[in-house]
């Protein structure tokens, strides 16, 4: 599995499962699928609420000798009322718990947001802690620590703009290894993937296959469709392999087995350079996910994106 080296040395591999959104019942049976047809990379978080039945697929996978931890890349996140210096380090040993493990490979900074602990989504001006009384710097000084005593083994962000990276660095001592963002050719992402390779600062997509709306989907794209078809491909399987070509971590969700086989044969998809073109020329900056939820400029949350 091809791999993208970190600023930390590490190696992380390019193509992974995400699972947001798998519902524990079947969260487990996923991962399951997903290591048995060699995939090497699991993201989480806490906030998709299913690590513990990601931890039990993972120890299962490892006692039946699926594969060895040492030789699997586990992502997870700080969710965001976590943030205060007295939380971090806790979310972090639960997350730990939960999953089951002694290390993560990579510790996320979930948004550039501060909550009231216990709060989910933000729905209330109460939800929300100011930046000026628990500053992005002060939680990353925090992560810092973890990766210093080597319970993380990098860390880095999540849903971060050019202006939230630049003041991270300029206050801390440890450069972020990874942002992971939504991008897919309606969102390349262009400019904020040349600004984090100034810094070696690797990208994750997420929602690499975009998501649903009204007046059309990423998958259902007549370019999309047009190149699956000439390469003997799905569309999401084109979509996959454009990103990694152009040296994107993808981390695609799904629960279905079928899925699970149908994405990891993106890998093994070459493009030709006027077909990525054709798929560059998509973009139209339409977030599906634009963050909205989480703004409010009386506690110095502006516009996210």
């Amino acid at each position: 599995m091809k791999s993208i080296k970190l600023n930390t040395g590490a190696e992380m591999p390019i193509f992974g499962l995400g699972t947001f959104l798998s519902s524990p019942g079947e969260v487990y049976q996923a991962v399951r699928w997903a290591i048995k047809l060699g995939y090497k990379h699991i993201d989480c978080a806490a906030a998709y609420g299913n690590q513990s039945e990601v931890g039990q697929a993972l120890h299962d996978a490892f006692a039946e000798g699926d594969i060895k931890r040492e030789e699997i890349f586990i992502t997870s996140k700080l969710w965001n009322d976590s943030h205060a210096v007295s939380d971090v380090i806790p979310a972090c040993e639960k997350t730990l718990q939960e999953l089951g493990l002694e290390y993560l490979d990579l510790y996320l900074m979930h948004w550039p947001v501060a909550q009231r602990k216990g709060s989910g989504m933000p729905k209330n001006d109460e939800d929300w802690i100011s930046l000026a009384d628990i500053p992005l710097w002060e939680t990353w000084s925090e992560m810092e620590k973890l990766y210093n005593a080597g319970k993380v083994r990098a860390i880095g962000v999540s849903n971060f703009n050019e202006e939230n990276l630049s003041n991270l660095i300029a206050k801390t001592q440890v450069v972020p290894a990874v942002n992971q963002v939504e991008c897919h050719p309606f969102l390349n992402q262009n400019n904020l993937i040349a600004f984090c390779r100034k810094d070696n600062i690797a990208i994750t997509a997420y929602s690499p296959l975009g998501a649903q709306r009204s007046d059309g989907s990423v998958l259902d794209n007549a370019v999309v469709k047009e190149i699956a078809s000439r390469n003997n491909a799905t569309p999401a399987q084109i979509l996959l392999a454009w990103q990694m070509q152009r040296g994107i971590i993808v981390i695609p969700k799904s629960v279905h087995e079928s899925r699970i086989r149908e994405n990891a044969v993106s890998q093994t998809i070459s493009l030709d350079e006027a077909d990525m073109q054709k798929l560059e020329g998509l973009n139209k900056n339409l977030r599906f996910f634009d963050g909205s939820a989480f703004e409010n400029p009386s506690k110095g949350y502006n516009k996210i994106f």
